[in-house]
């Protein structure tokens, strides 16, 4: 579902940390971008299967991933960041970070080396356009759309400060993680059978 801030002020990471457990939304500028609705069993199988993937090649490395309810402050600073100041802040189905000073008790802090949103019918707009200027601002240097519906991959990889389309996969590609070496991931094992 879609949400659109309607109070003239810009929510802050302290009023939102206000906010009763377990309600959770997405803000960029302030404003609402999205409320955290359920997800289907689909799209949770995806997000599944593709933790199993990524969480078994980073066992015992650097680079961490998270899947889903994690809060990436994007634009902040690791050093340090003051909650009534903060404007910005999502929740990707799944972020990979490689910096281990980014990652904090209350979230990600910085832009991850890798995002990754699966797709829903109400947030295919805000995943294509506003998220993907998002994570471009912020240095996100590899970004995937998931279309489980349609059995896609979209990968984009910055290129000079913008996240470029670099390929569109199918269920039958193999998809090379390029902020990782030597990961692919065969698309056959994250798609579920229709």
């Amino acid at each position: 579902m879609d949400a659109i801030n309607q109070s003239p002020e810009k929510l802050t990471y302290k009023e939102y940390a206000t906010w009763a457990e377990g309600k959770r939304c997405e803000v960029l500028d302030g404003v609402i971008i999205s409320m955290d609705p359920s997800v289907s069993p689909k799209h949770q199988e995806v997000s599944m299967k593709l933790s199993i993937e990524f969480g078994s090649y980073l066992r015992g490395k650097c680079c961490k991933v998270f899947a889903g309810d994690v809060d990436v402050y994007l634009f902040e600073d690791k050093k340090g960041w003051d909650s009534e100041k903060v404007k910005n802040w999502v929740i990707p189905d799944m972020v990979i970070v490689c910096d281990p000073d980014k990652i904090k008790k209350h979230g990600i802090v910085g832009a991850p080396d890798f995002a990754l949103e699966i797709l829903s019918p109400s947030s295919a707009k805000i995943d294509h356009m506003v998220k993907r200027w998002a994570y471009s601002k912020a240095g996100v240097k590899e970004y995937w759309i998931v279309d489980p519906a349609n059995q896609l991959v979209e990968v984009y990889l910055l290129k000079e400060g913008v996240l470029e389309l670099e390929n569109v996969y199918t269920k039958e590609d193999s998809v090379h993680v390029h902020v990782l070496e030597n990961l692919n991931i065969d698309l056959a094992n994250i798609f579920p059978e229709t």
